[in-house]
């Protein structure tokens, strides 16, 4: 397919990039706000916002407060909800619609970049047709509500060319540079296993597990309820339980905690181990399961194939609901004192915080979410390594930053699609496995579940009639 040109102001970004390196401010000095303020209006990035409200508004200031752009456009389908409110009082010279279509029919030629933070199961249409445009886009996580739709968006990203960037702030943070620094110098490698948690209250803990439709409330004032679905082929009710935040907890729309939380813990392990998509995804535990909505608890595990020869078969196993927490290992805990006997000893212990433990066949890493970097346990073991341990830089631009740098030509982005999307895979695994309740076989090969065809079914269904054409850019 032919793609629009890029935009002239597009065109000066590449261009004053190119004329002279040592015209450009270093990361670190155009990251400070006094120095971004100073670029005039004609060499900021256009923004065009989809999702205002809530995470939407959140990230919206995280832009504005680099510096580096203009909100030139802003989209909700729920304009007049009091969690969009600060975002249009903020813009007031945005344009605004309800429709993202119709946003990019009046103004695609005014918009270099759109950021996506609508609810999981609408990023796709709006991130396919943005980088159809030419548009650079960074999409919250997780970056799509199917396995299919992920192929589709990474295909799209690499065919335009545009910057692409997934909400996953931890890549451009401590931990991210320091698991790379770490893996490039075989600190950390022979990776068997990993655990992950996150055990924190969610939306649908409590009344989740009983639910047998979809609840139904007074649509209140104007929402285009028919876009708030976007591709989803099931015309639900206007509910309090979907709108504006609930959503997250059914599967026909949100992704869980796995969409939540398993970007910020998983994605370094993910694409520093390479692990690519596993070959099976066992249901361990699920409690309170429910055809409609995300269980009060979950483990999940995920077995992949040996990738190499510092790269052995591993494990990986989620869990996630309150009370539902892995064990650290008694002989990586630190040592404490038995209250009984007064003898020092090391006991297991309880991981509440949302975190991981990496196991190689040497060493033990603790680590918890986003940017948070990893330590190495016991602590014995960190005092005898720690001054041979690579150092890694500390000062870097903010993901927000990175991204808008990138689409100066500045810099790289540092979770492009290529790299959110063959995480976000393993997590759609995942949430079927959690959706049917029983073990799945995957071929890394063919990118097919073999032994269910409902399961099957559920990695590419069928968008709605009328929404068809976003699934053929």
């Amino acid at each position: 397919m032919k793609f629009k040109n890029t935009l002239s102001r597009r065109q000066f970004f590449k261009r004053s990039a190119a004329v002279s390196a040592s015209a450009i401010l270093p990361a670190a000095l155009l990251n400070s706000k006094a120095s971004a303020e100073s670029l005039p209006p004609s060499e900021r990035v256009n923004l065009a916002l989809v999702g205002i409200g809530n995470q939407g508004n959140g990230i919206r200031g995280r832009f504005v407060n680099s510096g580096l752009c203009n909100v030139v456009a802003m989209c909700d389908v729920d304009l007049e909800g009091d969690h969009v409110v600060e975002a249009l009082e903020a813009h007031p010279r945005a344009a605004t619609f309800t429709d993202f279509r119709k946003m990019f029919d009046q103004m695609a030629d005014d918009i270099d970049a759109v950021i996506v933070a609508t609810p999981d199961h609408s990023h796709f249409s709006v991130t396919m047709l943005a980088m159809s445009l030419g548009k650079h886009v960074y999409v919250e996580k997780p970056l799509a509500h199917t396995y299919g739709q992920c192929v589709r968006l990474m295909d799209l990203a690499e065919r335009s060319g545009v910057v692409t960037q997934v909400g996953n702030q931890g890549f451009s943070g401590a931990n991210y540079f320091q698991f790379k620094a770490w893996r490039e110098a075989g600190v950390i490698k022979d990776v068997t296993r990993v655990t992950a948690h996150m055990n924190r209250h969610r939306r649908w803990h409590g009344w989740g597990a009983n639910v047998t439709e979809y609840p139904s409330d007074p649509m209140p004032g104007e929402i285009n309820w028919d876009v708030w679905h976007d591709v989803i082929d099931a015309e639900r009710p206007f509910s309090s339980r979907l709108h504006p935040q609930e959503w997250r907890s059914w599967y026909e729309f949100g992704s869980g905690a796995f969409g939540d939380w398993g970007p910020h813990i998983l994605d370094t392990c993910h694409h520093f181990l390479d692990l690519g998509n596993p070959e099976t995804i066992t249901p361990v535990l699920l409690e309170g399961a429910n055809p409609l909505v995300y269980p009060q608890a979950s483990t999940i595990r995920f077995s992949f194939p040996a990738r190499g020869p510092e790269l052995p078969a591993c494990e990986v196993t989620w869990f996630d609901g309150q009370g539902n927490e892995p064990q650290l290992e008694a002989e990586f805990a630190e040592p404490s004192e038995n209250e009984a006997t007064g003898e020092v000893e090391r006991r297991a212990v309880a991981l509440s915080q949302p975190g991981k433990v990496i196991y190689s066949k040497d060493m033990v890493f603790q680590g918890g979410t986003h940017a948070n970097a990893l330590r190495v346990i016991p602590r014995e073991k960190f005092m005898e390594i720690r001054r041979d341990l690579p150092r890694f830089p500390q000062r870097n631009s903010d993901h927000y930053t990175n991204f808008l740098l990138a689409c100066k030509g500045e810099e790289a982005a540092r979770a492009p699609f290529k790299i959110g999307g063959p995480l976000n895979q393993m997590f759609n695994l995942g949430i079927i496995a959690q959706r049917l309740g029983v073990e799945l076989k995957f071929d890394r090969g063919t990118e097919q579940i073999t032994n269910h065809s409902g399961a099957q079914a559920l990695l590419d269904p069928a968008p709605r009639r009328g929404w068809e054409e976003f699934y053929a850019l």
